[in-house]
């Protein structure tokens, strides 16, 4: 096929080209892929991350202790979030259809049912109550539960087997208020199953047994609820010293012993962890400045990379979850919750997407550093506007938008949502100081997310503040953009809506 002249010339003058009308399918994601977790912790209260405005002398000199061993000074207790909050309720819901995961390291060893305190072998306590909450906002903001069941020292017989006994009280009342739970993985993060609770000496045999039994028990008490697995953490890029390696039980070894009887692969990534666990060593941890690098932004890739091989090897043609993820480990650094997160957040999307990933989990709706939403004020943070850009226009269906036209360009394509034969793109600058330049060749209406300063908690759109009325979310209005040569500011992000692609992969 002999190329146009005016496109050859184009690419010799440096010009990044895209053909929205051929751009050709190559996959597809969960109708709710762009989802979120609330910490179990955050439902029943306790003892979560403490504000980086706390900490600042305990930074300095941390000590060992906590529950996996931090500082625990570094945690703060909390209570129960409020789900029936109006704002909240209103925020979440303008990014659905989505997934709710309730889970984490605390879900380990929480008991379900009234108790006045944690019966022994538990940690904490989820009343019906406040599941009931947990249910009533899944509904009214339409995002299914995800879940995990607990597994800690309080549900184990005498031989140290996991029993289901709370598992199916916690089904049995779901049920019996008219919810349901979509999928639950079995253990929250079993590759370090001694962190999260389970009992000492803890290992991928042991985990193969107690899988044995979960997984009967959810084929006959719920038989709707897809099994998710194994939902393993921190392999893949180097997160913490050697010695937190040794404490590790390889998911290669976890899916040798119990199988991957799962109805999808998930797993869990975060890039780094956070100034707060800096107990950890030097090796996990990250800096402002990395955040737009190509080492930083592709990490996401290299651990998709890691678990998608296992996934060949034990559960060939399974679809692949990340079911949590987040800035960083350890309630996120403090610019996850400004505009120079977004480049990772919209990075990961567009990017695993397109590598076969169909749901997405972000760590967390509203609570710590890395929260959507400010866990005080309840504002949104950039994250959330780049979120709900998202999901206005990027539809399930996605497109190959071209190989990568340069180091810090990144573009990403999906049929634009509820528009047949348009198209979506999204590009993203990551140069601090080059202006890139896009070629389209068609007419589309444009959202460029922009801030004063990277490390602003206030983002633009089109060059205005995106800010709530009152607890109402503002329309978001595109700018009107020719065909032809588009320029894409440093360090912008840009989506462009083309309905007049006429894509025949979009109809």
């Amino acid at each position: 096929m002999k190329i146009p002249i005016a496109l050859t010339a184009l690419a010799a003058a440096g010009f990044a080209q895209v053909s929205p009308s051929t751009m050709p399918r190559v996959g597809s994601v969960d109708e709710r892929f762009q989802s979120f977790n609330i910490e179990m912790v955050e439902v029943t209260g306790g003892r979560f991350w403490r504000p980086y405005s706390e900490i600042g002398k305990i930074l300095d000199k941390p000590t060992a202790g906590g529950p996996v061993g931090l500082d625990p000074n570094l945690y703060m207790e909390r209570p129960p979030i409020n789900l029936a909050n109006l704002r909240l309720r209103k925020l979440a819901a303008a990014l659905g259809p989505a997934y709710l995961r309730v889970s984490g390291t605390w879900a380990n060893s929480t008991y379900f049912g009234e108790a006045p305190k944690p019966p022994e072998g538990f940690g904490g306590v989820l009343t019906l109550a406040q599941w009931k909450g947990v249910v009533d906002f899944s509904r009214a903001v339409d995002a299914k539960i995800v879940t995990s069941v607990a597994t800690g020292a309080g549900v184990r017989d005498s031989s140290g087997l996991w029993t289901p006994a709370q598992a199916q009280a916690f089904f049995d009342y779901t049920r019996s208020i008219g919810g349901g739970i979509a999928a639950a993985e079995f253990m929250n993060e079993p590759s370090f199953a001694s962190m999260g609770g389970a009992p000492a000496g803890y290992d991928a045999a042991a985990y193969g047994r107690d899988l044995a039994v979960f997984n009967a028990f959810m084929k006959t008490s719920a038989p709707e609820t897809k099994i998710l697995g194994p939902g393993s953490v921190g392999e893949g890029v180097m997160l913490g010293p050697p010695e937190l390696a040794s404490r590790m039980i390889k998911s290669d070894d976890l899916l040798a012993k119990g199988g991957a009887d799962f109805d999808a692969f998930s797993y869990h990534f975060y890039g780094a962890v956070s100034k707060r666990c800096g107990i950890m060593g030097a090796a996990g941890q990250t800096t402002p400045d990395a955040a737009l690098t190509p080492e930083w932004l592709t990490r996401t890739d290299r651990v998709e990379a890691f678990y998608a091989a296992l996934r060949d090897k034990f559960a060939p043609g399974k679809p692949m979850w990340l079911s949590e993820t987040g800035d960083a480990a350890c309630g996120g650094n403090p610019w996850g919750a400004t505009f120079l997160d977004s480049f990772r957040y919209l990075h990961q999307l567009g990017s695993l997407a397109k590598r076969g990933v169909i749901v997405v989990t972000h760590n967390t709706l509203a609570a710590s550093d890395y929260g959507l939403i400010d866990e005080k004020t309840l504002a949104p943070r950039p994250n959330y506007w780049s979120a709900l850009v998202w999901r206005r226009l990027m539809g399930p269906t996605v497109l190959d938008a071209g190989a990568q036209p340069s180091e810090n360009l990144y573009l990403y394509a999906h049929c634009l949502r509820g528009k047949p034969g348009g198209v979506a793109l999204l590009a993203i600058n990551a140069d601090r100081a080059a202006t890139a330049t896009l070629h389209v060749a068609l007419k589309a209406e444009r959202y460029t997310l922009t801030a004063r300063n990277l490390e602003d908690s206030r983002v633009q759109l089109n060059s205005k503040d995106l800010q709530l009325a009152g607890d109402d979310i503002p329309a978001l209005k595109g700018a009107p953009e020719e065909a032809g040569a588009l320029k894409l500011a440093p360090a912008s992000i840009t989506f462009l809506a083309i309905p007049s692609a006429n894509n025949p992969s979009c109809k």
